[in-house]
């Protein structure tokens, strides 16, 4: 209900309205207070502003479906996508007696480029085990529970006990391969351009990238990489 309530209020502003708001958990202005409607200053430059959600839970993506004109993803693997995200944003349009037709799915990817993928895979275990280790409390951490829908709740668990014990880099090492691999486009620009086909084919609608990469010039190479293979995929 709260969600509901901060999403209109976010839309009466984008809108350019003026904000006034009397629900459950929210009134603006405040009760008793100095405070007085207002509306943007600025003129937009398109008439309405699409409401993005970052969502990751079951319930989270039925809601942003159901409210939003876009989804936020983080750890997408094409192969479970449907499962994992697009079931439920779907369920949430349906809720709203909508289709997925102009609804922007937009997982964030991380990129490397180069010939050893398991290498390149290597780059991305820190980050991989802090988020599924260490992001939240042992009984609530959304990415943990995110990989264990993918089919790794043996291993999450482990990546997890290891990262909260103060072992990063034994977290790190207990991180599956194929976890790394499926939530990242590795590799040379032939096989990233099979994974955006991939990725497209699964529902994304929007693919944002991270680039890896230690300095500008080797992030910018992995930028011009991706869009390299993202002609040779046919999706340009």
């Amino acid at each position: 209900a709260r969600t509901r309530e901060y999403v209109e209020i976010v839309r009466k502003a984008m809108s350019r309205e003026r904000v006034s708001f009397e629900g459950d958990h929210w009134r603006l202005p405040l009760p008793g207070g100095p405070g007085k409607p207002l509306k943007l200053t600025v003129h937009p430059e398109r008439e309405r502003i699409p409401l993005y959600i970052a969502a990751i839970g079951p319930k989270n993506l039925e809601q942003t479906g159901e409210i939003a004109d876009g989804a936020l993803l983080i750890f997408p693997a094409a192969e479970h996508l449907e499962e994992t995200a697009v079931r439920h944003l779907r369920a949430g349009r349906e809720k709203a007696g909508l289709t997925m037709e102009g609804f922007d799915v937009v997982p964030t990817v991380p990129i490397a480029v180069g010939d050893d993928v398991n290498g390149l895979a290597d780059l991305f275990r820190p980050y991989t085990a802090l988020y599924v280790g260490g992001m939240g409390s042992r009984k609530q951490n959304f990415y943990n529970q995110l990989a264990g829908r993918m089919g790794y709740e043996k291993e999450a668990a482990e990546i997890q006990d290891k990262y909260l014990a103060g072992d990063k880099d034994g977290a790190a090492a207990a991180v599956p391969h194929q976890l790394i691999d499926s939530t990242t486009l590795l590799g040379g620009v032939d096989r990233i351009a099979d994974r955006m086909q991939a990725y497209a084919a699964a529902g994304v609608t929007t693919l944002t990238l991270s680039p890896a990469g230690f300095t500008l010039d080797e992030r910018l190479a992995a930028l011009r990489a991706g869009t390299e293979a993202l002609e040779r995929a046919g999706l340009a």
